[in-house]
């Protein structure tokens, strides 16, 4: 039986991540994630609210799939304080070097890139077909957006959101 996991936002990066998570398998070929629900204050499809995660965190892998790169960040301080699991969301399509490191609350999206050396720090969103070149540093709760390229030694501070198609 797979796991379940709770998104924190409902809106479009949301969904987002619900889909990367949807693709993701475990080592023997199945759904990670047997089910996938989300807190949200106005979605429809919400179970509940954002201020109700607490009651979620025994249960489910918590990710928050908020776009707002601070509001994230403050999300998942709390959800470490209540010592959840937060997951890294990579999609299978992505290619991450095997001496790349993620850190926690970090999505990977279709076709985004992650070359050797790089760092990328928790909370981070590594949009479709983003590229982060080698030796790359991404701070805490950033965002590389679509098609925008990290060049190698590239240092991208905390809480930046790199425009879709920008080069750095």
């Amino acid at each position: 039986m797979g796991r379940k996991l709770a998104i924190i936002g409902g809106g479009g990066h949301g969904k987002v991540v619900k889909e990367v998570a949807e693709s993701m398998l475990d080592e023997d070929g199945n759904d990670l994630y047997a089910s996938i629900i989300f807190l949200d204050d106005k979605a429809p499809e919400a179970v509940g609210k954002i201020a109700e995660m607490a009651d979620y965190c025994e249960e489910y892998d918590m990710f928050v799939g908020i776009g707002n790169n601070k509001f994230r960040k403050e999300l998942l301080k709390n959800l470490e304080a209540l010592n959840s699991h937060i997951p890294v969301l990579i999609h299978p399509t992505a290619y991450i070097s095997p001496s790349a490191k993620i850190e926690k609350g970090t999505i990977v999206e279709p076709k985004a890139l992650v070359n050797a050396n790089s760092l990328i720090k928790r909370g981070s969103i590594i949009s479709v077909g983003a590229i982060v070149d080698h030796d790359v540093l991404v701070n805490e709760c950033c965002h590389v957006n679509a098609g925008a390229i990290c060049k190698a030694g590239s240092n991208i501070e905390d809480c930046r959101k790199l425009e879709a198609g920008e080069v750095v």
